[in-house]
């Protein structure tokens, strides 16, 4: 059999409803060249008769008797894939026809030391059907220093990569619960450049059943990443104060009055100029004048952009 130029690897875990439409913008795709496999991690609802409406030899699916988490499915993908480049596609989300073809011109149009390319996407609010905005990228080249500051890549479902980024970074890691992929565009970026595309290719839905909506698992997430690139934050005061005001404002999100006010305490003394580690310290203050009310109404108002938790920020345009 020939290898197929392009790997798509899709995890998906209890979202049958979903996944047909994200099999569906893969196999609608300009470009035909690829193996679209499927990592079902222990689904419990009716994930494996999404199948039956594809009749194609480029699907594989590859199911895991037990849940394994995201990042084991993500490597599973990638060990099972025999394609020259790999791109990853989240189970709710979509992509744009001319996604991979665009992606692939531009690496193969670049010099080697280009791993990646990722693009802009498209942000809806899947259960009102409305665009909310778009996320556009602005960091290319060497970005290793940037990723300090934020995960200026983004969703997984935009990055195009050469297969080989694995081979020097490592596989996902199975330790780190949430920001996975910002830990996995950090390795890279330490070993190769990445490249943008600035028009949407991606689908990026904002639904309830979203990960991104667990406050602990998020707060988690960025212990293990501030953890395991120790040096790597610290060695920037003004980007670590920031990841711990992130720290402190998830604390405090989830009613942890007194860890959050310590953690925006440390904000304070790791960069005193940044104004946003004083307003968190305050609103802490505020929690026992204010009240349980009122904190739960801003957590609700913060929780419309909360598709937005994992990058930068400044990047989106609103609609």
């Amino acid at each position: 059999m020939i290898k197929p130029t392009v790997s798509v690897i899709i995890p998906t875990r209890n979202r049958s409803e979903l996944l047909q439409a994200a099999m569906t913008s893969v196999m609608n795709q300009t470009f035909e060249d690829f193996e679209l496999i499927v990592v079902d991690d222990a689904s419990e609802d009716a994930t494996q008769g999404v199948f039956s409406f594809f009749r194609d030899e480029r699907i594989k699916c590859v199911r895991h008797h037990t849940n394994r988490g995201e990042a084991a499915s993500r490597n599973t993908g990638i060990s099972h894939s025999k394609g020259e480049f790999i791109a990853f596609l989240d189970d709710d989300d979509q992509w744009l026809p001319e996604k991979l073809r665009l992606q692939l011109d531009l690496i193969r149009n670049s010099p080697s030391i280009v791993g990646a390319v990722y693009s802009s996407f498209m942000v809806i609010d899947m259960a009102k059907g409305i665009t909310l905005g778009e996320w556009v990228p602005r960091k290319r080249g060497d970005i290793y220093r940037d990723m300090a500051f934020d995960n200026f890549v983004g969703t997984p479902s935009t990055v195009f990569l050469r297969k080989e980024c694995f081979c020097r970074a490592g596989l996902f890691d199975k330790h780190i619960a949430y920001s996975l992929d910002y830990d996995m565009w950090i390795r890279i970026s330490k070993e190769f450049h990445f490249d943008f595309i600035k028009m949407p290719l991606v689908k990026y839905y904002f639904h309830e059943n979203q990960i991104s909506r667990n406050l602990e698992i998020q707060a988690r997430g960025k212990e293990a990443l501030l953890k395991k690139h120790g040096p790597f934050f610290t060695s920037n005061k003004k980007a670590y104060s920031k990841h711990i005001l992130d720290l402190g404002l998830l604390y405090r999100d989830q009613q942890k009055i007194e860890k959050a006010r310590e953690t925006f305490l440390k904000a304070i003394r790791i960069y005193p100029l940044r104004t946003g580690n004083y307003t968190g310290f305050m609103k802490c203050l505020g929690y026992g004048l204010l009240g349980k009310e009122y904190f739960t109404k801003l957590k609700m108002f913060k929780d419309s952009l909360s598709a937005l938790v994992w990058c930068d920020k400044s990047a989106f345009r609103k609609f």
